[in-house]
């Protein structure tokens, strides 16, 4: 028996350790794998309303995936450090198995895991499974990390990629009466009065297949929608992706009226679809590509998405040589930002109420649905800390509150490069005008109107006009929709000057 430890990879097939700790791996002498979640109250403490209820979809999706397969989800509450020993202990397990999380702060919990199976002698395993290529396999020739992304992208794409990992057989998987006896006991330690160092019980029970509510957990149920959850959900969206959005993707993809992303985020954040299964995925369609069937740029055109695997590996290997980035610049800058942090100007950003059509859209769509399209994550994020001159960690927070897919890698590298402040970012004097961005990305005014209400029967152009009209202009054509908060051309030469200031230059030249 081997116990088999679930994060960020909420998934049967193309899950490298569960196949190993199942024997469909390089070794069929091992398993049954145990398949345990553990709700970690320190994982806990940085979750969102909206993270929490995706995640318990997700786990819902899961367990009943093992229960088709003969199996279920064994889930438990309290520290790893002392739940997964006591669950290796009920189980007999010969190991615990898991795949490695990049982030600091999984870093650290793993280690304290480690110590813990060390200190009861029970063997443990990690593996490499989250990413096509380990954060360190990758690196300048001078054995550097890289901080570029078009040089990271020429070795990235020029490496071997492996297959998908195998499926554990219905044989490889522990039976539910063994996970019942194992929750049975880990509660009944429970019961017997067993602390943690701080004084309150170490789990709060351990059961098969019974999820918390997000009360159960300390959280609310969100208002947003979050979407579809679970490994046939992510197969159905990236199948019907690349049946033909792909093929225009480059094109297509900067236009958030138009479905011509993948919308694969939450699933890859979660781990819903392995990265193998869906690179394998995406060759396949680059082989339809080159086929006398398609355009003659669709080659290029699923190579676009390609690249952005690669963009989510890159920041990968930046969060994980890099850890501090969650909570400093990247790049530092000799005078320091001396950002402005209007709390009324962050506030109205925040509600989707800046009188600019395009960023108010986004951040009504991250209010509505957790999500909001890549275009204008840029868009918004260069709003908040060009426009309003507000420190990018403002919106990093934001985010990390509200939406579904949020990845501390790609969001914290997102904001730092909209910020001027990251590895590879947007230079400083490179900054986003918000009506220019929606005229060009959003010309009918499709998705401004679809999350901006007040605007609905106004003609385009007097949308993509609004900075320029007058108070009486305004209020004759949307009464209840706000005046711009602030004058982009005046604070675009405020944010030159704010980062010349920075660099120790003088802001006049």
């Amino acid at each position: 028996m081997e116990l088999f430890w679930y994060r960020r990879d909420l998934r049967a097939a193309d899950n490298v350790g569960l196949a190993a700790a199942s024997g469909a791996g390089d070794d069929p002498d091992r398993g049954p794998a145990a398949p345990v979640f553990v709700f970690d109250p320190n994982v806990l403490d940085h979750a969102s309303d909206v993270r929490v209820r995706r995640l318990l979809d997700g786990l819902a999706a899961l367990r009943d995936d093992y229960r088709e397969r003969g199996s279920d989800l064994l889930v438990a509450r309290g520290d790893p450090e002392t739940v997964l020993p006591r669950l290796a202990a009920a189980l007999d397990a010969d190991r615990v198995v898991w795949n490695r999380d990049y982030s600091g702060l999984a870093r650290e919990r793993d280690a304290g895991v480690r110590r813990a199976l060390d200190a009861v002698d029970v063997a443990r395993e990690a593996h490499h499974d989250a990413v096509l290529h380990d954060p360190d396999a990758i690196r300048t020739n001078a054995g550097d990390p890289y901080s570029v992304y078009s040089y990271y992208w020429k070795k990235w794409t020029d490496r071997e990629k492996a297959d998908p990992a195998p499926v554990p057989t219905e044989a490889g998987l522990a039976d539910t009466d063994r996970l019942a006896d194992a929750a049975d006991a880990v509660d009944g330690a429970d019961a017997s009065g067993a602390v943690a160092d701080g004084g309150e019980a170490a789990t709060l029970g351990a059961a098969v297949g019974d999820l918390p509510t997000p009360a159960d957990l300390g959280f609310a149920e969100p208002d947003a929608a979050v979407g579809p959850a679970g490994t046939e959900a992510a197969r159905e969206r990236l199948d019907d992706f690349l049946d033909e959005a792909v093929f225009a993707y480059e094109a297509e993809r900067d236009y958030p009226a138009r479905e011509a992303t993948s919308r694969l985020s939450a699933f890859f954040k979660y781990g819903e679809i392995g990265v193998r299964e869906a690179y394998a995925a995406t060759e396949e369609a680059m082989a339809e590509a080159e086929s006398d069937s398609r355009p003659e740029d669709a080659p290029e055109q699923v190579e676009e998405f390609q690249q952005q695997l690669a963009w989510r590996e890159f920041y990968t290997q930046v969060l994980f040589h890099n850890p501090e980035v969650v909570s400093e610049n990247y790049k530092e800058y000799e005078e320091g930002i001396e950002w402005r942090d209007d709390p009324e100007e962050i506030a109205a950003w925040k509600r989707g109420e800046t009188g600019y059509p395009i960023v108010d859209a986004g951040m009504r769509q991250l209010r509505e649905e957790a999500f909001m399209h890549n275009r204008v994550r840029m868009i918004v994020a260069s709003f908040l800390t060009k426009d309003l001159l507000a420190d990018w960690r403002h919106g990093y927070d934001h985010f990390r509150e509200h939406l579904a897919d949020h990845d501390t890698a790609n969001d914290n590298g997102g904001w730092q490069w909209a910020a001027s402040t990251g590895t590879d970012a947007q230079p400083y004097f490179r900054i986003f005008n918000p009506m220019t961005q929606g005229e060009r990305y959003d010309p009918d005014a499709e998705y401004i109107t679809e999350y901006v209400p007040e605007l609905r029967g106004l003609d385009a152009d007097l949308i993509h006009e609004w900075h320029e009209l007058s108070p009486t202009q305004r209020a004759n054509a949307a009464p209840e929709y706000p005046s711009p908060i602030v004058d982009h051309s005046e604070r675009r030469e405020a944010a030159l000057a704010m980062y010349k200031r920075a660099r120790g230059e003088d802001p006049d030249d």
